[in-house]
C-alpha cells in the first residue's frame, strides 16, 4: 500500500506577495526568486532612480513657482489668446507622477532589502518611460520659453536649503541600512570598496553642503530691518477684478500701504486703468464691440469704455481660485465692475492716505494724444489733490518735465543701473522684479539711500526672504495674506545654525557606523552555496519557514525540467 506524504503547508507571506505583486505582478510564491537581479532589470532600476530625481526636482520647482502662477497663465494667454488656468493642472499632474515614481522606487528598494529579485512589470516600464519623457519635455519647454523663472530655485533655496539639508541627511542615514546590507552580503572585495566609496562620497558631500548655503535669514534678530511696505498689485486682484475700484477698496480694507496700477489714455483723452493692450481678457468687449475687439484699448473713447463690464470675467474665470471665498454680495458686486478712471482711484487714495505707484502704458503712435499723455496724466493727478510725495512715478519719458511740474513725486526706475547714475538722475527708488536683484545689491542700494520696490510677491516665504534681505517695499496680489505675516517665517542666528547642521551630521554619522556594524554582524556569515549545500545547511541552521521556501524552489525547478 502506497503511503502519500501530506501536502506541505506554507505560511502565507502577505507583505512579500504585495511587494513583488505590485512591482512585478508576481503574486505567487513560485514566481519569486532570490537570484541576482538581471543586468536589464538593474538598468531599469537606474532609469527609475533617474526619473525619481528629475520628477522630484520638477515638482519642487513647480511648487515654488506658485508665487508666479498668474504670470505663467498670462504668459500662455499671450501666446494662445485664450485665458485658462494651466498652473494647477500642471501641479496636480506633477504631484501624481512624482507620487507614482516615488512609490515604485520604494518598492524597488524593499526588493533589495529583503533580497528579492527585481522584475519591473512592463506596464510600470511604460509608466516610468512616459513620466520621464513628460518631465524632460516640461523642463526643456520652461528653459526655452520661460528661462528667467529658473532663478526662483536659487531664491527658494535661501528659504528652504537649511531644512532640505536636514531632510537629505535623514534620507541618506536611512539608506545606510540598505547599503550596509549589500556591503555585508557582497562576496567580492572590489564591489565592497566601490560601494563604500560611492556611498561615503555622497554622505560627505551632503555633510558639507551647509558650507555653501547663504541665506539672509541666517542673521541676528537685532539686525533685522523694518517690515517691507505692501502695495496692492492692481489693487487686490485675488478679492476683486484687477484695476477696478472694488479691487482698490479691498486693498485698503486689507490694510495695504499703497496700491500699484497701470494707466492708459482713452482716444478722447481720459486717463483710465488697464494693464492689457487689448480689452478682451478683462472686459466683455467681444460682446459689446466684437468688430473692435482686437483694437488697442486706448483707441476707444471713454463713452465706449464705460459701457464695458470689467468684472464678469473675474467670477467666471476665477484666476486665483478665490471666488468661492467671497460673500454673495461681494461676488455680485465683483461681477458688475466697470473700467476705472484714474481720478476715481486718486480720490480714493487721497481719502485713505495711501501711496500710489503709477505705471504708464505706451500708446500707439497714431493715438491723438500720444505726445500729450504725460501732461494730461500730470494734470489729472494735480487736480485730484493727492499729496505729491504719495505718488511713485515710474515712467522714464520726460522725467525733467515731470520734476518741474511735480517736484515732490517719488521718482522710481524700472532699470537697474549704477548707483551714481541713478542719483545723478534724481532717482531714489528701484522698481524691479524680485528675481532681478540679489541680497548683496539690495544692501548696497540701501546703504546709498536707494529704496527697492520688488514685484510681484505673493508667497509668505518669499516675503520673508526679502524682508531679511532689507527690501523696503513689495507689490503683491495677496496683500491680505502678507499682512498676516508678523515676522519672517524663520530667523536663525549663525551660531545656532552652525550648531544645528553640525549636530545633525554627527548624529547621522554615528548612526551610519552603527548600522554598518549591525548589518555586518547579522549578514556577514551568509555565503552562496549550490542547492544541495543550501538544503543541508538549512536543515541544520535555518528556520522551518526558510527550509520550506528553499524546498519549494527546488521542487519547482525540478518540475520545470
Amino acid at each position: 500500500m502506497v503511503r502519500h506524504q501530506p501536502l506541505q503547508y506554507y505560511e502565507p507571506q502577505l507583505c512579500l506577495s504585495c511587494l513583488t505583486g505590485i512591482y512585478g505582478c508576481r503574486w505567487k510564491r513560485y514566481q519569486r526568486s532570490h537570484d541576482d537581479t538581471t543586468k536589464w532589470e538593474c538598468l531599469w532600476f537606474l532609469i527609475l532612480s533617474l526619473t525619481f530625481f528629475l520628477t522630484l526636482s520638477w515638482f519642487y520647482f513647480w511648487w515654488e513657482v506658485h508665487n508666479d502662477y498668474d504670470e505663467f497663465n498670462w504668459f500662455v494667454y499671450n501666446r494662445t489668446g485664450y485665458w485658462s488656468d494651466w498652473s494647477i493642472p500642471v501641479l496636480v499632474t506633477t504631484a501624481a507622477g512624482f507620487t507614482y515614481i516615488a512609490f515604485l522606487l520604494v518598492l524597488a528598494l524593499c526588493h533589495i532589502t529583503v533580497g528579492q529579485q527585481m522584475n519591473l512589470h512592463w506596464l510600470h516600464k511604460i509608466g516610468v518611460t512616459a513620466t520621464l519623457v513628460a518631465t524632460v519635455v516640461a523642463i526643456i519647454s520652461i528653459d526655452q520659453l520661460w528661462k528667467e523663472e529658473w532663478n526662483i530655485l536659487f531664491i527658494s533655496f535661501q528659504a528652504t536649503a537649511p531644512f532640505l539639508h536636514v531632510g537629505g541627511v535623514v534620507a541618506i542615514t536611512l539608506l545606510a541600512w540598505l547599503v550596509a546590507g549589500q556591503f555585508a552580503r557582497a562576496e567580492r572585495a572590489s564591489f565592497q570598496v566601490v560601494l563604500c566609496i560611492a556611498y561615503l562620497s555622497v554622505v560627505l558631500a551632503l555633510y558639507l553642503v551647509p558650507l555653501t548655503i547663504s541665506s539672509p535669514c541666517i542673521m541676528l534678530k537685532k539686525d533685522l530691518g523694518s517690515r517691507p511696505a505692501i502695495f496692492g498689485h492692481r489693487g487686490a486682484p485675488m478679492m476683486a477684478p484687477e484695476n477696478t475700484l472694488m479691487s482698490f477698496q479691498k486693498a485698503i480694507e486689507n490694510k495695504a500701504d499703497g496700491v500699484q496700477t497701470d494707466v492708459s489714455l482713452s482716444h478722447d483723452g481720459v486717463p483710465f486703468l488697464m494693464h492689457d493692450n487689448l480689452l478682451r481678457r478683462t472686459t466683455n468687449v467681444d460682446e459689446k464691440f466684437s468688430e473692435r475687439a482686437s483694437v488697442h484699448s486706448s483707441m476707444f473713447n471713454w463713452t465706449d469704455l464705460e459701457q464695458l463690464n470689467a468684472g464678469e470675467w473675474f467670477t467666471t474665470n476665477d484666476p486665483f481660485w478665490t471666488v468661492h471665498s467671497l460673500s454673495a454680495s461681494d461676488s455680485a458686486k465683483a461681477a458688475n465692475q466697470s473700467v476705472c478712471r484714474l481720478d476715481d482711484l486718486l480720490s480714493l487714495a487721497k481719502a485713505s492716505n495711501i501711496s500710489v505707484i503709477l505705471n504708464l502704458q505706451d500708446l500707439p503712435v497714431e493715438h491723438p494724444y500720444n505726445n500729450n499723455f504725460i501732461n494730461i496724466t500730470l494734470e489729472t493727478i494735480m487736480n485730484s489733490g493727492i499729496l505729491q510725495h504719495m505718488v511713485v512715478w515710474l515712467h522714464d519719458k520726460d522725467r525733467q518735465l515731470v520734476r518741474q511740474i511735480s517736484p515732490d513725486f517719488q521718482q522710481a526706475s524700472e532699470s537697474k543701473r549704477e548707483v551714481s547714475a541713478l542719483i545723478a538722475d534724481g532717482i531714489f527708488s528701484l522698481y524691479l522684479r524680485y528675481s532681478q536683484i540679489n541680497v548683496k545689491e539690495v544692501r548696497e542700494y540701501t546703504s546709498r539711500n536707494l529704496s527697492t520696490i520688488l514685484y510681484t510677491v505673493n508667497e509668505p516665504w518669499l516675503y520673508s526672504v526679502l524682508w531679511c534681505a532689507g527690501v523696503k517695499s513689495v507689490t503683491s496680489d495677496a496683500s491680505h495674506i502678507l499682512k498676516q505675516v508678523p515676522s519672517p517665517i524663520w530667523l536663525m542666528p549663525p551660531d545656532e545654525y552652525n550648531l544645528m547642521w553640525i549636530t545633525s551630521d554627527v548624529i547621522s554619522f554615528t548612526l551610519i557606523v552603527g548600522i554598518f556594524i549591525l548589518q555586518k554582524y547579522r549578514l556577514g556569515s551568509i555565503r552562496t552555496y549550490n542547492p544541495e549545500q543550501i538544503m543541508l545547511s538549512a536543515a541544520v541552521q535555518r528556520s522551518s519557514k526558510d527550509v520550506n521556501i528553499m524546498k519549494e524552489k527546488l521542487i519547482f525547478a525540478g518540475c520545470l525540467k
